[in-house]
C-alpha cells in the first residue's frame, strides 16, 4: 500500500522577478506561494499592472498535497506553449502550494511553439531555481469537545503537548479546535483522550 506524505516542498516567499530574453522577447518570471485559490487573481493583476506593454501573462499553479488541484493557462500562446511548460517545472521541482507566472512583452520575431515551450519553460525554471524551497509537514485540525468544568484540565495539556489552538467556544459546552502535525495526530488524540470527558474527533 502507496504510504501517505507526511510533508510537502513549497515556497519560503516570492521570488524575485527573474528575466530570460530570445530574439528580442523579453520573458520575466515570478513564483509565488500560495495557499488558496483566492490568491491567484490579484497576482495576475497585479503583473499586469507592473508591465502595461506586456503581451500575455502566462502562469501555472498547484494546490494541494493529497488532493492536487491544478491549472495551466496559455493566456492567448498556442495552445500548450506556456501552460504546460511552466506547470512541468512546477513538476520538476517537486513543488505544491505555489503560482508561477511568466510575463511575456514581444519583441517582434515570431519564436515558433518549440522556441515559446523553451522559453516559458526556461523562465519558469530560473524563477523557480531563485526562490527558496521549505519542507512542511502536514497538519491535520483536531476539534476537542468537554465540559467547562475540565476546561483547566484540557487547556493544561494542550499547552504541555504545544499544540496550536485555532478557534475555541468556551461556555458550559465547550469547544476547541487545535492544529498538529500529521505525524503526531494519533499520539496527541492518545493524550487527549485521557482527559475525562473529553472528545477529539478529526476534521477533513
Amino acid at each position: 500500500m502507496e504510504q501517505k506524505p507526511h510533508s510537502y516542498k513549497t515556497l519560503a516567499r516570492p521570488s524575485e522577478a527573474v528575466l530570460f530574453t530570445d530574439r528580442k522577447s523579453k520573458f520575466y518570471g515570478y513564483a509565488f506561494p500560495i495557499n488558496k485559490i483566492e490568491a491567484i487573481k490579484p497576482l495576475i493583476e497585479d503583473l499586469w499592472e507592473k508591465y502595461p506593454k506586456a503581451n500575455h501573462v502566462c502562469y501555472a499553479w498547484q494546490l494541494g498535497v493529497e488532493n492536487v488541484q491544478y491549472r495551466a493557462n496559455d493566456d492567448g500562446e498556442p495552445r500548450n506553449s506556456a501552460g504546460s511548460p511552466i506547470y512541468g517545472q512546477i513538476q520538476s521541482f517537486e513543488v505544491t502550494n505555489v503560482f508561477v507566472a511568466v510575463v511575456r512583452i514581444f519583441g517582434g520575431t515570431k519564436l515558433g511553439v518549440g522556441g515559446l515551450i523553451h522559453a516559458y519553460r526556461t523562465t519558469a525554471k530560473l524563477a523557480l531555481k531563485a526562490s527558496t524551497i521549505i519542507e512542511k509537514r502536514l497538519k491535520v485540525c483536531l476539534e476537542l469537545t468537554f465540559e467547562y468544568q475540565t476546561l483547566d484540565q484540557v487547556m493544561r495539556t494542550i499547552k504541555r503537548q504545544k499544540l496550536e489552538v485555532i478557534s475555541q467556544t468556551l461556555e458550559m459546552h465547550c469547544s476547541v479546535v487545535v492544529q498538529v502535525n500529521k505525524t503526531e495526530a494519533e499520539k496527541v488524540q492518545e493524550i487527549l483522550g485521557r482527559v475525562p470527558g473529553l472528545v477529539t474527533k478529526k476534521l477533513d
